[in-house]
C-alpha cells in the first residue's frame, strides 16, 4: 500500500508519467509509446511474484473459491502460446486445453448468451435503421398537410428542421445523457431507457396534427437514438472476444441497414392505403422497439462494467454467460483488471466533466478521439445520409412518379443492407482501416456519376442510371464506411473514457446528420442534383486523405493492446504512412513489384500477439 501511495504521489506531480511507467523499468508510457511497441501487462512478471498478485487479487475481490483457476487463468493469460505446457498445479486439463484451440479454430464456437446479446443489440440497430426511413417516404406527403409545401425558404427550412429533428435531440441530449446514465445503471439499463423514447414518440409522431407536434415528438425520440446508439456498439465490444469483436460489432451497422429496408420496404407497401399513409410511415418504427424492451432483460449486464464499478463477483458471473469455459472466465478477469490498474491514473478523481475535457488532454485518449471524429464525421460527410433521407425526393425531382421514387428507394435499402453481410468478414480480415481506405474513392465516384445522369433527358434511362449508381454508391459504403465508424469508436476508448467518449463521436456523426437533414433541401434547389452530389464526392475525398493520416488499424487487437497503438505519436504514425506506407503500396499494386517488403510499424512485445480473450 505505500508503494502505492508513492506512486499516486509522484503521478500527481508528474502528470505526464503514466502509472505503468511507475510499475516497470521495461515498461512503454501509454501516453507517448515512441518505440510503437505493443505490450501484455503481465510481461516480465516472475512466477512467484504473479502467484502472489493472483492471491491478492483472489481475496481483494471475494474470488477466493476460484483461485485455483485463476492461477491457471493468470498464467494463460502472461503466455498464451505456452498455456499448453504448463506444469505443476496450473496443468491444464484435456478438457482446458481443447477450449482454448476451439477458440482458434472455432471462433465462432460461442455460448448462446453472447449470442442473445448480439442479437438484441441487433434488433436495436434495426430500431435505429427504420427510425431513419420513416420520413424518407413521408417527405413527399407531409409538407403538404402541415402547410409547409412550398418552395419558399421557410417551408425548406422546417421540413428540413423536422428530417434532422431525431438528430437534434440526440446530439445535443441523447449522446451526452449516456455517460451518466451508464454511470448510473449499466449498459443494459441505458438501452431499456433509450427503448421506450423509441417507442411512444414514435406512435405520437403517427399523431401528430402539426409540424410543431411532430417535430417535438422527433426530438424525443432523438434523445433514446442518441443513448442508444452510444451504448450498444460499446456493449457488443465489452463482451466478445478480440477475434471476432469487430464482426460482433459491425452488427451494429448490419442490422441498421436492414432496418433502413424495413423501413423503405414498409414505405413501399403502404403507399396505396389512402391519405394517412404517410402517418403509418411515421409510425412504424416503434414495432421493433417493443421486443428490444422485453429481450435486454435475459441478457447478461457488461462485466467490464461490473469490474469499474469494483464488483467482481458479478462481473464474473456474468463472464461465465459470456465464455464456453471457467478457465476463459478466469483468465478474462485478472487480464482485464491487469490493465484496468493501469488505467487507475485516468480513473482517479474523475468527474463527467473532466473526462470530457480528457478526451482533448490526455495525448492517447486525444489520439483516439482524433481517429473516431474522423471516421464518425466521414460517414454524414460521404453522402450516404442524403440517400437515406432523401431518396424518394431525389428520385421524384429526377422524373420518377412517386410509386417509382418509393421503389427505387425500396432498392438503394435492400442493396444497403445485402452489401452489410461482407463486412462480418472483410472487417477482422482486410481490416476496419483497409476497408475504409478501399472503400472511399469507389463511393467517390460512383456518387458523382449518378450525380452527372440527372443531366440526361428525363425518362426511363435516366431513372435507371441514376437508381444503379445509387445503387453501387451503397454497395461499396455497406461493407466499408458503414460498419467500421461504430465499430471503431466502440473500441478505441479506454475503459474511463469508453463512454463519454462514444457519446462524443456519436454526437459528432449524428450533428452532422441533422445539418446535413436540414440543409439539403436548400443544395437540391440550388445546385441542383448533380451539384448536391458532386458536393458530396468531393467530401469523400477529404475524408480519404484524413483517414490516411489520422486513423490506425485495430483489428484483431484486444482492447487493452490499442493503448498501445493509440499511444503512437500522430506524426511518427504520419510520417510512417507517408514515407512508407504510401511508397510500398506504389510499389506492390501499381508497378506490381511483388517482392517489395513493408516495414511494420508497431512492435508486438514478447508474449504478446493475438490474445484469445479480450481486454477491458
Amino acid at each position: 500500500m505505500a508503494d502505492k501511495q508513492k506512486n499516486t504521489l509522484v503521478q500527481e506531480q508528474n502528470p505526464e508519467i503514466n502509472m505503468l511507467e511507475l510499475a516497470s523499468p521495461n515498461a512503454i508510457n501509454i501516453n507517448n509509446n515512441l518505440e510503437a511497441r505493443i505490450r501484455n501487462p503481465l510481461e516480465g512478471i516472475p512466477y512467484e511474484e504473479l502467484m502472489a498478485r493472483v492471491h491478492d487479487f483472489a481475496h481483494e475481490k471475494n474470488l477466493t473459491q476460484h483461485l485455483p483457476l485463476l492461477r491457471k487463468g493468470a498464467l494463460v493469460a502472461q503466455n498464451p502460446e505456452g498455456a499448453y505446457d504448463l506444469a505443476g498445479p496450473e496443468t491444464l486439463s484435456a478438457e482446458e486445453k481443447e477450449i482454448l484451440r476451439a477458440e482458434v479454430d472455432h471462433k465462432w464456437r460461442l455460448p448462446w448468451r453472447l449470442y442473445l446479446t448480439i442479437a438484441t443489440c441487433s434488433v436495436g440497430a434495426a430500431v435505429q435503421g427504420w427510425d431513419q426511413t420513416g420520413t424518407n417516404g413521408a417527405n413527399i406527403f407531409f409538407p403538404a398537410i402541415y402547410g409547409i409545401g412550398s418552395d419558399s425558404t421557410r417551408d425548406n427550412i422546417l421540413v428540413g428542421l423536422v428530417n434532422a429533428g431525431p438528430y437534434i435531440g440526440s446530439a445535443f441530449i441523447g449522446c451526452w445523457l449516456s455517460d451518466p446514465i451508464n454511470n448510473w445503471v449499466g449498459r443494459r439499463g441505458v438501452i431499456f431507457f433509450a427503448a421506450h423514447f423509441c417507442i411512444w414518440p414514435v406512435i405520437g409522431s403517427a399523431f401528430s396534427h402539426t409540424w410543431e407536434q411532430q417535430l417535438a415528438n422527433r426530438l424525443l425520440m432523438g434523445i433514446g437514438m442518441g443513448a442508444k446508439a452510444s451504448t450498444v456498439p460499446i456493449y457488443a465490444a465489452e463482451n466478445s472476444p478480440a477475434a471476432i469483436r469487430g464482426a460482433l460489432v459491425m452488427s451494429w451497422q448490419m442490422w441498421t441497414a436492414f432496418g433502413i429496408f424495413l423501413g423503405t420496404a414498409f414505405n413501399l407497401a403502404v403507399w396505396n392505403a389512402g391519405e394517412n399513409n404517410w402517418r403509418l410511415m411515421l409510425g412504424a418504427p416503434f414495432l421493433p422497439a417493443v421486443p428490444l424492451l422485453a429481450l435486454i432483460y435475459f441478457c447478461p449486464e457488461s462485466p467490464r462494467w461490473y469490474m469499474k464499478k469494483g464488483r467482481y463477483v458479478d462481473a464474473w458471473n456474468a463472464m461465465l454467460k459470456l465464455r464456453s469455459h471457467p478457465l476463459q472466465v478466469a483468465r478474462d478477469i485478472f487480464y482485464i483488471h491487469s490493465q484496468l490498474e493501469i488505467e487507475d491514473a485516468l480513473l482517479r478523481n474523475s468527474t463527467y466533466s473532466k473526462r470530457l475535457v480528457e478526451l482533448f488532454t490526455i495525448p492517447r485518449v486525444r489520439r483516439a478521439t482524433v481517429a473516431a471524429f474522423t471516421v464518425m464525421i466521414a460517414q454524414q460527410m460521404c453522402g450516404i445520409n442524403i440517400i437515406a433521407f432523401y431518396s424518394t425526393t431525389v428520385f421524384k425531382e429526377s422524373g420518377s412518379s412517386e410509386f417509382q421514387a418509393l421503389l427505387a428507394s425500396f432498392g438503394f435499402g435492400l442493396v444497403n443492407w445485402l452489401f452489410a453481410f461482407p463486412a462480418f468478414w472483410t472487417i477482422d480480415t482486410f481490416g476496419r482501416r483497409s476497408l475504409l481506405l478501399f472503400t472511399f474513392p469507389q463511393m467517390t465516384w460512383t456518387l458523382l456519376a449518378a450525380g452527372l445522369c440527372t443531366l440526361l433527358q428525363q425518362g426511363t434511362a435516366r431513372t435507371a442510371l441514376v437508381a444503379l449508381f445509387v445503387y453501387l454508391f451503397a454497395a461499396f459504403y455497406s461493407p466499408g464506411e458503414g460498419p467500421v465508424p461504430f465499430a471503431y469508436s466502440a473500441e478505441v476508448f479506454p475503459l474511463s473514457h469508453r463512454e463519454v467518449g462514444m457519446g462524443f463521436a456519436v454526437a459528432t456523426c449524428l450533428f452532422w446528420a441533422a445539418v446535413l437533414g436540414m440543409t439539403f433541401p436548400f443544395l437540391l434547389k440550388s445546385a441542383g442534383t448533380v451539384g448536391a452530389f458532386g458536393c458530396y464526392a468531393a467530401f469523400n475525398f477529404v475524408a480519404l486523405v484524413l483517414i490516411f493520416f489520422l486513423v490506425p488499424e485495430t483489428k484483431k487487437k484486444t482492447l487493452e493492446e490499442l493503448d498501445y497503438v493509440f499511444a503512437v505519436p500522430s506524426w511518427k504514425f504520419a510520417r510512417y504512412q507517408l514515407t512508407e506506407a504510401l511508397p510500398w503500396w506504389v510499389r506492390y499494386y501499381v508497378l506490381r513489384q511483388k517482392g517489395a517488403r513493408l516495414r511494420p510499424l508497431y512492435a508486438e512485445g514478447k508474449n504478446t500477439g493475438q490474445r484469445r480473450g479480450d481486454s477491458p
